[in-house]
Protein backbone atom coordinates (compact mmCIF):
# COMPACT_ATOMS: atom_id res chain seq x y z
CA UNK A 1 0.00 0.00 0.00
CA UNK A 2 1.56 3.54 -0.78
CA UNK A 3 1.98 6.29 1.28
CA UNK A 4 -0.95 8.26 -0.19
CA UNK A 5 -3.22 5.30 0.11
CA UNK A 6 -2.75 5.61 3.52
CA UNK A 7 -3.59 9.24 3.97
CA UNK A 8 -6.43 8.75 1.96
CA UNK A 9 -7.91 5.75 4.00
CA UNK A 10 -6.29 7.79 7.62
CA UNK A 11 -8.49 10.94 6.14
CA UNK A 12 -11.49 9.22 4.77
CA UNK A 13 -12.38 6.77 7.89
CA UNK A 14 -10.58 9.08 10.73
CA UNK A 15 -10.53 12.34 10.01
CA UNK A 16 -8.34 14.96 11.18
CA UNK A 17 -7.50 15.48 15.04
CA UNK A 18 -10.20 18.08 15.66
CA UNK A 19 -12.84 15.64 14.84
CA UNK A 20 -12.21 13.12 17.39
CA UNK A 21 -14.46 15.30 19.83
CA UNK A 22 -17.22 14.28 17.69
CA UNK A 23 -16.70 10.46 17.87
CA UNK A 24 -15.24 10.22 21.39
CA UNK A 25 -17.89 8.20 23.23
CA UNK A 26 -18.15 6.06 20.25
CA UNK A 27 -14.18 5.14 20.53
CA UNK A 28 -14.42 4.92 24.38
CA UNK A 29 -17.09 2.66 24.15
CA UNK A 30 -15.42 0.16 21.98
CA UNK A 31 -12.54 0.50 23.82
CA UNK A 32 -14.24 -0.88 26.66
CA UNK A 33 -16.26 -3.21 25.00
CA UNK A 34 -13.42 -4.90 23.29
CA UNK A 35 -10.78 -4.85 26.41
CA UNK A 36 -14.01 -7.22 27.93
CA UNK A 37 -14.47 -9.10 24.43
CA UNK A 38 -10.54 -9.88 24.31
CA UNK A 39 -10.03 -12.04 27.54
CA UNK A 40 -13.89 -13.53 27.12
CA UNK A 41 -12.76 -14.76 24.03
CA UNK A 42 -9.32 -16.06 24.56
CA UNK A 43 -10.58 -17.98 28.21
CA UNK A 44 -14.01 -19.48 26.19
CA UNK A 45 -12.05 -20.38 23.17
CA UNK A 46 -9.08 -21.87 24.72
CA UNK A 47 -11.38 -23.90 26.82
CA UNK A 48 -13.48 -25.18 23.82
CA UNK A 49 -10.49 -26.36 22.30
CA UNK A 50 -9.46 -28.36 25.05
CA UNK A 51 -13.72 -29.73 25.26
CA UNK A 52 -13.03 -30.56 21.08
CA UNK A 53 -9.87 -32.14 21.57
CA UNK A 54 -11.66 -34.58 24.37
CA UNK A 55 -13.94 -35.06 22.02
CA UNK A 56 -14.10 -38.32 20.38
CA UNK A 57 -17.95 -38.68 19.21
CA UNK A 58 -16.96 -35.64 16.70
CA UNK A 59 -16.15 -37.01 13.30
CA UNK A 60 -11.72 -36.23 12.99
CA UNK A 61 -12.33 -33.81 9.71
CA UNK A 62 -14.84 -31.52 11.75
CA UNK A 63 -13.35 -31.70 14.90
CA UNK A 64 -10.09 -30.51 12.74
CA UNK A 65 -12.18 -27.88 10.99
CA UNK A 66 -13.52 -26.84 14.65
CA UNK A 67 -10.29 -26.61 16.01
CA UNK A 68 -8.93 -24.68 13.38
CA UNK A 69 -11.62 -21.82 13.75
CA UNK A 70 -11.30 -21.66 17.65
CA UNK A 71 -7.65 -21.18 16.84
CA UNK A 72 -8.64 -17.82 14.84
CA UNK A 73 -10.84 -17.59 17.65
CA UNK A 74 -7.81 -17.11 20.16
CA UNK A 75 -5.69 -15.14 17.84
CA UNK A 76 -8.51 -12.79 17.39
CA UNK A 77 -9.07 -11.83 21.06
CA UNK A 78 -5.18 -12.25 21.71
CA UNK A 79 -3.36 -10.48 18.85
CA UNK A 80 -6.29 -8.44 16.86
CA UNK A 81 -8.38 -7.03 19.58
CA UNK A 82 -5.53 -5.38 21.49
CA UNK A 83 -3.83 -3.93 18.37
CA UNK A 84 -7.17 -2.64 18.01
CA UNK A 85 -7.80 -1.10 21.15
CA UNK A 86 -4.44 0.49 21.31
CA UNK A 87 -5.26 1.84 17.70
CA UNK A 88 -8.42 3.83 19.38
CA UNK A 89 -6.30 5.19 22.25
CA UNK A 90 -4.17 6.10 19.48
CA UNK A 91 -7.25 8.33 18.69
CA UNK A 92 -8.53 9.38 21.51
CA UNK A 93 -5.20 10.81 22.78
CA UNK A 94 -5.25 12.47 19.21
CA UNK A 95 -2.42 10.67 18.14
CA UNK A 96 -1.63 10.13 14.17
CA UNK A 97 -1.27 6.68 13.57
CA UNK A 98 1.49 5.95 10.85
CA UNK A 99 0.92 3.65 7.55
CA UNK A 100 3.70 1.13 8.94
CA UNK A 101 1.13 0.63 12.35
CA UNK A 102 -2.07 0.69 10.14
CA UNK A 103 -0.56 -1.41 7.28
CA UNK A 104 0.56 -4.11 10.57
CA UNK A 105 -2.48 -3.82 12.18
CA UNK A 106 -4.79 -4.22 9.40
CA UNK A 107 -3.03 -7.23 8.24
CA UNK A 108 -3.23 -8.71 11.65
CA UNK A 109 -7.14 -8.10 11.41
CA UNK A 110 -7.46 -9.35 8.07
CA UNK A 111 -5.36 -12.47 8.44
CA UNK A 112 -7.88 -13.93 11.23
CA UNK A 113 -10.97 -12.85 10.18
CA UNK A 114 -10.10 -14.13 6.57
CA UNK A 115 -8.94 -17.70 7.93
CA UNK A 116 -12.36 -17.70 9.92
CA UNK A 117 -14.42 -16.91 6.54
CA UNK A 118 -12.67 -20.14 5.07
CA UNK A 119 -12.87 -21.96 8.25
CA UNK A 120 -16.38 -21.37 7.73
CA UNK A 121 -16.38 -22.49 4.47
CA UNK A 122 -14.71 -25.65 4.89
CA UNK A 123 -16.88 -26.38 8.32
CA UNK A 124 -20.23 -26.09 5.68
CA UNK A 125 -18.66 -28.00 3.00
CA UNK A 126 -17.65 -31.08 5.05
CA UNK A 127 -21.01 -31.35 6.44
CA UNK A 128 -22.46 -31.09 3.26
CA UNK A 129 -20.28 -34.13 2.11
CA UNK A 130 -21.13 -35.67 5.01
CA UNK A 131 -24.88 -35.84 4.27
CA UNK A 132 -24.41 -36.21 0.63
CA UNK A 133 -21.95 -39.08 0.83
CA UNK A 134 -22.97 -41.62 3.64
CA UNK A 135 -19.98 -44.16 3.85
CA UNK A 136 -18.04 -42.72 1.11
CA UNK A 137 -17.66 -39.67 3.29
CA UNK A 138 -14.76 -41.13 5.47
CA UNK A 139 -13.21 -42.86 2.56
CA UNK A 140 -13.19 -39.62 0.54
CA UNK A 141 -13.20 -36.87 3.18
CA UNK A 142 -9.82 -38.36 5.16
CA UNK A 143 -8.12 -36.89 8.22
CA UNK A 144 -4.67 -36.23 5.65
CA UNK A 145 -6.80 -34.16 3.36
CA UNK A 146 -8.47 -31.84 6.10
CA UNK A 147 -5.36 -31.25 7.28
CA UNK A 148 -4.43 -30.12 3.95
CA UNK A 149 -6.82 -27.89 3.40
CA UNK A 150 -6.26 -25.93 6.74
CA UNK A 151 -2.82 -25.68 5.62
CA UNK A 152 -3.63 -23.93 2.54
CA UNK A 153 -6.27 -21.72 4.28
CA UNK A 154 -4.37 -20.49 6.74
CA UNK A 155 -1.23 -19.96 4.19
CA UNK A 156 -4.12 -18.28 1.45
CA UNK A 157 -5.08 -15.95 4.51
CA UNK A 158 -1.43 -15.08 5.31
CA UNK A 159 -1.29 -14.10 1.39
CA UNK A 160 -4.05 -12.35 1.16
CA UNK A 161 -3.51 -10.57 4.10
CA UNK A 162 -0.18 -9.41 2.91
CA UNK A 163 -1.44 -7.36 -0.09
CA UNK A 164 -1.80 -4.35 1.80
CA UNK A 165 2.12 -3.99 1.22
CA UNK A 166 2.13 -4.52 -1.94
CA UNK A 167 -1.24 -3.51 -3.52
CA UNK A 168 -3.08 -0.16 -4.05
CA UNK A 169 -5.84 0.38 -1.52
CA UNK A 170 -8.68 0.10 -4.30
CA UNK A 171 -7.04 -3.19 -5.07
CA UNK A 172 -7.25 -4.74 -1.87
CA UNK A 173 -10.56 -3.49 -1.16
CA UNK A 174 -11.72 -5.10 -4.19
CA UNK A 175 -9.98 -8.36 -3.27
CA UNK A 176 -11.76 -8.55 0.55
CA UNK A 177 -15.37 -7.82 -1.27
CA UNK A 178 -15.02 -10.49 -4.06
CA UNK A 179 -13.56 -12.86 -1.57
CA UNK A 180 -16.23 -12.02 1.19
CA UNK A 181 -18.98 -12.43 -1.63
CA UNK A 182 -17.92 -15.89 -2.73
CA UNK A 183 -17.67 -17.20 0.80
CA UNK A 184 -21.23 -15.69 1.52
CA UNK A 185 -22.60 -16.82 -1.33
CA UNK A 186 -21.19 -20.83 -1.51
CA UNK A 187 -22.14 -21.03 2.54
CA UNK A 188 -25.59 -20.36 1.61
CA UNK A 189 -26.09 -22.85 -1.44
CA UNK A 190 -23.93 -25.49 0.81
CA UNK A 191 -26.36 -25.10 3.82
CA UNK A 192 -29.79 -24.79 0.93
CA UNK A 193 -28.03 -28.25 -0.44
CA UNK A 194 -27.92 -29.97 2.97
CA UNK A 195 -31.27 -28.45 3.41
CA UNK A 196 -32.53 -30.70 0.07
CA UNK A 197 -30.58 -34.05 0.92
CA UNK A 198 -31.71 -34.07 4.48
CA UNK A 199 -35.45 -33.85 3.58
CA UNK A 200 -35.27 -36.06 0.66
CA UNK A 201 -33.30 -38.55 3.26
CA UNK A 202 -36.16 -38.05 5.76
CA UNK A 203 -38.86 -38.91 3.31
CA UNK A 204 -36.91 -42.15 2.30
CA UNK A 205 -36.78 -43.09 5.86
CA UNK A 206 -40.48 -42.62 6.40
CA UNK A 207 -41.00 -44.78 3.60
CA UNK A 208 -38.86 -47.05 4.74
CA UNK A 209 -41.15 -47.07 7.78
CA UNK A 210 -44.48 -47.31 6.20
CA UNK A 211 -43.11 -50.73 3.98
CA UNK A 212 -42.14 -51.94 7.30
CA UNK A 213 -38.28 -53.29 6.04
CA UNK A 214 -36.11 -54.84 8.35
CA UNK A 215 -36.07 -53.58 11.60
CA UNK A 216 -32.10 -53.70 12.23
CA UNK A 217 -31.92 -51.18 9.05
CA UNK A 218 -34.61 -48.87 9.86
CA UNK A 219 -33.22 -48.13 13.02
CA UNK A 220 -29.73 -47.76 11.56
CA UNK A 221 -30.92 -45.45 8.63
CA UNK A 222 -32.82 -43.80 11.50
CA UNK A 223 -30.00 -42.84 13.83
CA UNK A 224 -27.12 -42.20 11.29
CA UNK A 225 -29.77 -39.45 9.95
CA UNK A 226 -30.29 -38.09 13.29
CA UNK A 227 -26.91 -37.72 13.47
CA UNK A 228 -26.62 -35.96 10.72
CA UNK A 229 -29.19 -33.59 10.63
CA UNK A 230 -28.00 -32.92 14.55
CA UNK A 231 -24.34 -32.01 13.11
CA UNK A 232 -25.75 -30.09 10.27
CA UNK A 233 -28.22 -28.05 12.18
CA UNK A 234 -25.00 -27.30 15.09
CA UNK A 235 -22.27 -25.95 12.35
CA UNK A 236 -25.63 -24.13 10.55
CA UNK A 237 -25.88 -22.03 13.79
CA UNK A 238 -22.11 -21.53 13.49
CA UNK A 239 -22.41 -19.97 10.32
CA UNK A 240 -25.57 -18.32 10.93
CA UNK A 241 -24.05 -16.16 13.70
CA UNK A 242 -21.24 -15.95 11.38
CA UNK A 243 -22.85 -14.23 8.26
CA UNK A 244 -24.35 -11.77 11.40
CA UNK A 245 -21.69 -10.53 12.83
CA UNK A 246 -19.57 -10.04 9.46
CA UNK A 247 -22.34 -8.61 7.08
CA UNK A 248 -21.90 -5.09 8.52
CA UNK A 249 -18.36 -4.57 7.72
CA UNK A 250 -19.26 -6.54 4.29
CA UNK A 251 -21.53 -3.76 3.66
CA UNK A 252 -19.65 -0.68 4.60
CA UNK A 253 -16.87 -1.98 2.14
CA UNK A 254 -19.40 -0.69 -0.84
CA UNK A 255 -18.71 2.83 1.06
CA UNK A 256 -15.43 3.68 0.80
CA UNK A 257 -15.46 7.11 -0.80
CA UNK A 258 -17.75 8.45 1.53
CA UNK A 259 -18.94 12.73 1.52
CA UNK A 260 -17.12 14.73 4.15
CA UNK A 261 -20.40 15.32 5.95
CA UNK A 262 -20.76 11.92 6.80
CA UNK A 263 -16.93 11.12 7.38
CA UNK A 264 -18.21 11.13 11.00
CA UNK A 265 -21.16 8.75 11.07
CA UNK A 266 -18.97 6.19 8.78
CA UNK A 267 -16.43 5.87 11.10
CA UNK A 268 -18.89 5.41 14.44
CA UNK A 269 -20.03 2.61 11.69
CA UNK A 270 -16.72 0.75 11.28
CA UNK A 271 -16.18 0.99 14.78
CA UNK A 272 -19.55 -1.01 15.77
CA UNK A 273 -18.91 -3.08 12.23
CA UNK A 274 -15.44 -4.12 13.74
CA UNK A 275 -16.71 -4.76 17.25
CA UNK A 276 -19.28 -6.77 16.11
CA UNK A 277 -16.99 -8.90 13.85
CA UNK A 278 -14.90 -9.90 16.71
CA UNK A 279 -17.92 -10.56 19.20
CA UNK A 280 -18.07 -13.57 16.78
CA UNK A 281 -15.37 -14.86 18.25
CA UNK A 282 -16.56 -15.06 21.57
CA UNK A 283 -20.09 -16.15 20.05
CA UNK A 284 -18.67 -19.31 18.75
CA UNK A 285 -17.74 -21.29 21.61
CA UNK A 286 -21.07 -20.70 22.77
CA UNK A 287 -22.79 -22.06 20.06
CA UNK A 288 -20.68 -25.11 20.16
CA UNK A 289 -21.33 -25.59 23.66
CA UNK A 290 -25.04 -24.91 22.98
CA UNK A 291 -25.49 -26.57 19.80
CA UNK A 292 -23.47 -29.50 19.72
CA UNK A 293 -23.98 -32.20 22.40
CA UNK A 294 -20.94 -34.02 22.42
CA UNK A 295 -19.18 -30.51 22.63
CA UNK A 296 -21.37 -29.65 25.24
CA UNK A 297 -21.62 -33.32 27.63
CA UNK A 298 -17.38 -33.15 26.79
CA UNK A 299 -17.19 -30.14 29.17
CA UNK A 300 -19.70 -30.51 31.02
CA UNK A 301 -17.04 -33.68 31.98
CA UNK A 302 -14.50 -31.35 32.10
CA UNK A 303 -16.37 -28.98 34.74
CA UNK A 304 -17.34 -31.49 37.22
CA UNK A 305 -13.98 -33.06 37.22
CA UNK A 306 -12.33 -29.91 38.06
CA UNK A 307 -15.07 -29.07 40.80
CA UNK A 308 -14.37 -32.47 42.40
CA UNK A 309 -10.50 -31.61 42.68
CA UNK A 310 -11.69 -28.95 44.18
CA UNK A 311 -14.04 -30.68 47.20
CA UNK A 312 -11.50 -33.09 47.94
Amino acid sequence: MAENDCDTLYELLFGTSPAVEDFRPALVANCVFNSFLSYTTVILNIVTIHAIRKTALLPKPLRTLLLSLAASDVGVGLLVQPLYISTLVSRLNKKRIDCISYKGSSAAINFFCISSLFNVVAISVDRFLAVRLHLRYQELVTHKRVIAAVISIWLFSALTSSDLFWAPLVITAVIRLVIMTVCFILVVIVYWRIYIVLKRHKIQIEGLQIQEVQQGVQNGDLSNFLKLRKSALGTFYVCIVFMICYLPSYILYFFPLARPKSRISLYEAWLYATTLLFLNSSLNPVIYCWKMGPIRRTLMDIMRGIVNRFRE
